[in-house]
């Protein structure tokens, strides 16, 4: 169909399918005038809104029509990827019962699966998996269903893709792992979960960045926790910086912290030549600091550092 200037019916048709009204988009159909899949100057169908707005007997009375279940917009998306964003499962059931095709992507290389990931829709992510999907289908910038998971928080969802053979350890075009994105955006149970399935612990963005420097730049406290667990590299990066630096670099005094009370050495130089103390004098924390050049901890492992002021977050 050309995308050429909606016509009174293809205007009512469309007004029919958007708001669910069944008999007006029966009656509509009905006169002839219409094409099922006209399209907008978006280049949305009616089925397309339809199932965008979970109307599911406007979808069903379309297809039984003849609407095309692979009709895309401008941007490539299809009443699949709706339905699946919007976790309409009727509907997904339906189009996948039309022959949808369950990994039509959209032109930034998103497909249903991975706005069902994102939005957490487990059920939708069964149904659509069940039906041929493929979970290790990557985006334009890399990104698989999995990464999209770890990088919204959805530990239970990740467990499940997990369960189902999707690779923990598939990167970014710029290198970033679902561990690094778990890390960065906080993400403690999701970290977990990646963790236990085999990621690898010091996979570096292209900056040379690792998870745990990651969450040291955020102030990720639990996060941070969790990642010492697992003995990460807490020495020089290939940035040129240690996780040390990165804490006292952006003014986390609990994470300078916690990294001290690991062993964290405090008198490593940066590519720089600058210690963590040095760093964060710099950055105008003189009270992080102050704690790093007074930390010591005695016998027991507690540290003998005075009391300063906690302005982190």
């Amino acid at each position: 169909m050309s995308l050429k200037k909606e016509t009174p019916c293809d205007q009512q048709l469309h007004l029919a399918a958007l708001q669910g009204n069944l008999e007006l988009l029966q009656r509509t159909l009905n006169t002839g005038r219409v094409h099922v899949d006209c399209k907008d100057k978006e280049g949305t169908t009616p089925l397309i809104l339809a199932a965008a707005n979970n109307h599911l007997d406007c979808v069903k009375e379309l297809l039984e029509h003849g609407a095309d279940p692979n009709a895309r917009r401008l941007t490539g998306t299809c009443a699949l990827f709706f339905a699946a964003q919007g976790g309409f499962l009727d509907i997904v059931k339906v189009l996948l019962e039309h022959n949808a095709d369950a990994d039509l992507a959209s032109y930034d290389g998103g497909t249903p699966l991975f706005v069902a990931c994102q939005c957490n829709h487990q059920d939708v992510v069964a149904e659509l998996l069940a039906k041929g999907s493929d979970i290790h289908l990557q985006m334009i910038d890399g990104a698989t269903p999995l990464f999209i998971t770890a990088q919204n928080g959805h530990a239970d969802l990740l467990q499940y893709l997990i369960s189902k053979g999707a690779d923990p350890n598939i990167k970014r075009k710029d290198m970033a792992s679902p561990l690094w994105i778990a890390a960065q955006m906080g993400h403690t149970d999701v970290v977990r979960e990646l963790l236990l399935a085999g990621a690898e612990i010091d996979a570096m963005r292209e900056d040379g960045a690792t998870p745990l420097f990651k969450a040291c730049h955020k102030g990720h406290l639990d996060t941070i926790a969790e990642l010492l667990q697992h003995k990460p590299n807490v020495h020089i990066l290939e940035n040129g910086e240690t996780v040390l630096h990165a804490a006292a670099l952006f003014g986390h005094l609990k994470a300078v912290r916690l990294l001290l009370q690991s062993g964290v050495r405090a008198d490593i130089q940066n590519k720089d030549g600058q210690t963590a103390a040095e760093l964060a004098i710099e950055a105008g924390y003189d009270y992080i600091a102050t704690y790093i050049n007074n930390f010591k901890l005695d016998p027991d492992g507690k540290s003998l550092a005075g009391t300063y002021t906690e302005t982190d977050g």
